[in-house]
């Protein structure tokens, strides 16, 4: 959910920096059909709610596929400074992603501080829950797993990793800059 957050505050630089949203529509990024093949694979897989995922066989090969989709959208519009930033979060993401078999280390403490204690639970009891694995010893590259967190009293509060900061700061810059000038 830092995304979330990410593209609020963008939004909200940009106006307040004189921007227009309307200016976005005049930004013109390659290939932008690469963000559906993502957000369908990763809703089959892990899906929003409490649903059982629709694929339930090679789930890390599709997580790492849906990233292969992402990073080929920034590789072809990195003339945006702004998308290289965001593009260098998703590789981070991805390699920890990629070094732990399709799955994102999380910590259980950032997760409970972020009031996620059922996620926590199901982790601490071996079990993976979405797209995160129980971050330990055995767990590859955990300085890019998901270690920082919102707290639980805070909207949309979510443990999330340096690359999803990173990404956030990409995606900020993106619309706060773009709604300036396209």
């Amino acid at each position: 959910m830092p995304l979330l957050w990410a593209v609020f505050l963008g939004v909200l630089v940009g106006y307040l920096r004189g921007g227009r949203i309307k200016r976005l529509a005049a930004v013109r990024l390659r290939a932008l059909w690469l963000l559906l093949p993502p957000l369908l694979i990763q809703l089959l897989i892990f899906p929003l709610g409490k649903r059982d995922p629709i694929i339930t066989w090679g789930t890390p090969y599709w997580h790492i596929l849906s990233y292969l989709f992402l990073l080929a959208l920034v590789v072809l519009n990195r003339r945006y400074g702004e998308i290289l930033v965001m593009g260098a979060g998703l590789f981070l993401n991805f390699l920890a992603i990629v070094a732990n078999g399709g799955y994102m280390p999380a910590s259980v403490e950032a997760l409970r501080q972020a009031g996620m204690e059922t996620v926590a639970q199901a982790l601490e009891e071996g079990r993976h829950l979405g797209n995160t694995i129980l971050m330990g010893v055995g767990t590859r590259l955990n300085f890019l797993g998901d270690w920082l967190f919102l707290p639980a009293w805070f909207p949309l509060s979510s443990a999330f990793s340096l690359g999803d900061v990173i990404l956030g700061v990409g995606a900020a810059l993106f619309l706060s800059r773009r709604m300036v000038r396209p």
